[in-house]
């Protein structure tokens, strides 16, 4: 069965206004403990009798917080606060819907989900494209480590302006296409 649904923009103003919360509650946090609490999250929430649907979206919060904890990758300011206020809103319990119940509980987290991964899309494929492009150099022709670093950092420098540009590109076209 397949449902949809269209949030309206006073529903929207309901999750920006619980992703504020969570913009709040990262000001009291670092980096570490943003991070412990998505993955404390992730152990401990009712995954398994979660809708698979909002289990989908979960694999999405192991692979950001690979991502963040990735040396080699080592995402940029910007990009890296983008997907930190991610995780905090994933890891409140207290958002629009507690979690704690049954069925719809992670429904918000869910759809909150769903919203900034859309933002954070091409950040996603760059790490993505990163990681493939590792586990080819590292399957293929025996590199030593200085070697293999140095065509990591040429191929993370090129994804990473990629992703700049296609995020600029999306930033361009909403402002065109913002009411003036």
């Amino acid at each position: 069965m397949r449902i949809s649904f269209v949030l309206e923009p006073e529903d929207i103003a309901r999750f920006h206004a619980a992703l504020a919360r969570a913009e709040r509650l990262a000001d009291c946090m670092d980096e570490c403990e943003i991070v412990e609490t998505a993955k404390d999250a992730l152990n401990t929430l009712p995954l398994a009798s979660a809708p698979r649907y909002v289990r989908q979206r979960l694999v999405c919060v192991q692979q950001m917080i690979l991502m963040l904890e990735d040396e080699a990758w080592c995402l940029p300011g910007g990009e890296r606060r983008e997907v930190l206020r991610t995780l905090i809103y994933f890891a409140d319990p207290e958002d629009l819907i507690p979690d704690e119940v049954a069925v719809i509980g992670l429904l918000d987290d869910a759809i909150m989900l769903e919203l900034l991964l859309r933002r954070l899309r091409h950040v996603i494929d760059a790490y993505v494209d990163f990681c493939s492009y590792r586990r080819e150099l590292q399957a293929g022709a025996d590199l030593d480590r200085t070697r293999l670093g140095a065509l990591l950092a040429r191929r993370r420098d090129a994804l990473r302006e990629r992703m700049r540009r296609r995020i600029a590109r999306v930033e361009a076209v909403r402002g065109l296409s913002a009411p003036h």
